[in-house]
C-alpha cells in the first residue's frame, strides 16, 4: 500500500491558514483530504465550520473530506487516522496538518522520521509557509518563530499583497530569499491557492534537484570573485531548500542542523553588492549560505565532519541540503536534513561531459558559516 502524503501548513496569525483550509474542507475538488488542526491554535476552524455536537475528534465534510483536531499528540493524531482508514471507518488520500500561529515546525516534520510506525504509513511532502505581507516585516523582526517558520519552508504563500506597495513587497521578498533562497514564493489571494501548488510538491524527497532561487545566484556572481579561487571551492550565500525523505536511511547523528545558517555576515556582504540600497537594515538570525567546489568529497571525512556538526548544532539547523559529487561513486550522492536527522541516498549518475560541482545549502540560526566552510573545504579531497 502506498504511502499516505502529508503536507505541514504553517504561518503566522492572520497569514491565510484558516482560508486556505476551509477551501480545502469544503470546495469540491474531488480530493479525500483529512485535515489536522491543532485544537489550541489561535484561529479555530472549528466555530466556523465543525458545529457538532458530538465529542468526535473527527468530523466528515460534505466533499468528503475530514477534519480532525489534535486534542493529545501528533502521533497519537496520526495513528488513529491509519488505524480508522485500515478498518474503511473514514477514507482520505492525503492530510494537512495545521500547526498553530506561534508553532515552529521541526518537531512536526521530525514526527515522520522519528517514528517508525508513523514512516511506514506516512511520506512528509512538504512545509508550506504563509506569510502576511502587511504585518511580516514586524513579525519577523519581533518573533524568532516567524523566521524559523521562512526557514523550514519547502514552498511560501505571501498573502494580503494588495494591501501593500510593490515596493514594499520586493523588498519583503528579497528578505525571505536571504533567510530561504530554496523556496519559491508566490502571492495568493485570500487563500485562494491551486491545489496543485500545495500538494505534492515533493519537497521531502530525496533528490537530485537541488532548486536555488535563480536570481540569488546572479546576484550572488558579481559580488564574489573569490568564489572562483583556484580550487573553486567557495560559498556564496544563497539561500537553501532542503528536501528529506529516504526514512530508510535516516540516522540520528550529526548533520548540520536547524536554526541557524552562518549567516551573520551574509546579510551584508550581499548589501555590498546587490544594489539594492534599502535592503540590508535587517540582520536576520535566519539565514543560508551556499557551499560550492569542484573537488570531489572523502566520504569518510564528509560523514565524520557533518555527523559533529550535527551534534553540536542540530537544534540550529533548520534545514540543509546537498548534491554531492563523492570519491568512490559516479553517482550523484543526494543528502538532506532537518535538525539533527539526516539522510542520503544515491542518486542519478553524472552525465558525460556534465560539471561534477557538489553544492550544498544550509539553512538555519546564526550558524558558524566560516567552521562549516572551513570543515567542508577540509573534507575535499
Amino acid at each position: 500500500m502506498s504511502l499516505i502524503p502529508a503536507t505541514i501548513l504553517t504561518g503566522f496569525l492572520g497569514s491565510g491558514k484558516t482560508t486556505l483550509l476551509k477551501r480545502v474542507l469544503s470546495e469540491a475538488h474531488g480530493q479525500k483530504i483529512a485535515v489536522i488542526e491543532n485544537e489550541f491554535g489561535e484561529e479555530n476552524i472549528d466555530t466556523d465550520i465543525l458545529r457538532t455536537e458530538t465529542k468526535e475528534q473527527i468530523v466528515q465534510m460534505s466533499n468528503g473530506c475530514i477534519c480532525c483536531t489534535i486534542r493529545e499528540d501528533l502521533r497519537e493524531t496520526l495513528q488513529l487516522l491509519a488505524a480508522k482508514r485500515r478498518k474503511g471507518l473514514v477514507e482520505f488520500d492525503r492530510i494537512i496538518i495545521e500547526t498553530t500561529g506561534l508553532a515552529d515546525p521541526g518537531p512536526v516534520a521530525q514526527t515522520f522520521f522519528m517514528d517508525d510506525e508513523i514512516a511506514e504509513t506516512y511520506l512528509l511532502d512538504s512545509i508550506i509557509t504563509l506569510v502576511d505581507a502587511k504585518h511580516a516585516n514586524q513579525q519577523l523582526d519581533d518573533r524568532q518563530e516567524a523566521r524559523r517558520q521562512v526557514g523550514f519552508a519547502d514552498q511560501i504563500f505571501l498573502s494580503k499583497t494588495d494591501l501593500v506597495s510593490e515596493a514594499e513587497k520586493e523588498a519583503l521578498t528579497h528578505r525571505l530569499k536571504h533567510m530561504n533562497p530554496r523556496a519559491p514564493i508566490h502571492a495568493v489571494h485570500f487563500g485562494e491557492v491551486p491545489l496543485a501548488q500545495v500538494l505534492d510538491l515533493r519537497g521531502f524527497n530525496l533528490n537530485a534537484k537541488l532548486d536555488i532561487d535563480p536570481d540569488f545566484l546572479k546576484e550572488d556572481d558579481h559580488g564574489h570573485d573569490h568564489a572562483h579561487d583556484h580550487d573553486h571551492s567557495h560559498c556564496d550565500h544563497d539561500h537553501g531548500k532542503c528536501e528529506h525523505e529516504g526514512h530508510k536511511h535516516e540516522h540520528d547523528h550529526g548533520h548540520v542542523h536547524d536554526e541557524h545558517c552562518g549567516h551573520d555576515h551574509h546579510d551584508h556582504e550581499h548589501g555590498e553588492h546587490c544594489n539594492h540600497p534599502h535592503h540590508h537594515h535587517y540582520d536576520d538570525d535566519v539565514k543560508s549560505f551556499v557551499f560550492r567546489s569542484e573537488r570531489a568529497f572523502d566520504p569518510v571525512k564528509l560523514e565524520d565532519f557533518l555527523g559533529a556538526i550535527v551534534n553540536i548544532y542540530g537544534p540550529r539547523m533548520l534545514r540543509y541540503k546537498g548534491v554531492l559529487n563523492m570519491r568512490g561513486t559516479e553517482r550523484k550522492v543526494i543528502f538532506q536534513g532537518v535538525h539533527q536527522l539526516m539522510g542520503s541516498d544515491l542518486g542519478p549518475q553524472w552525465a558525460e561531459g556534465e560539471t561534477r560541482v557538489s553544492k550544498m545549502v544550509f539553512i538555519g540560526i546564526d550558524l558558524p558559516k566560516d567552521i562549516l566552510v572551513q570543515g567542508l573545504e577540509q573534507c575535499l579531497v
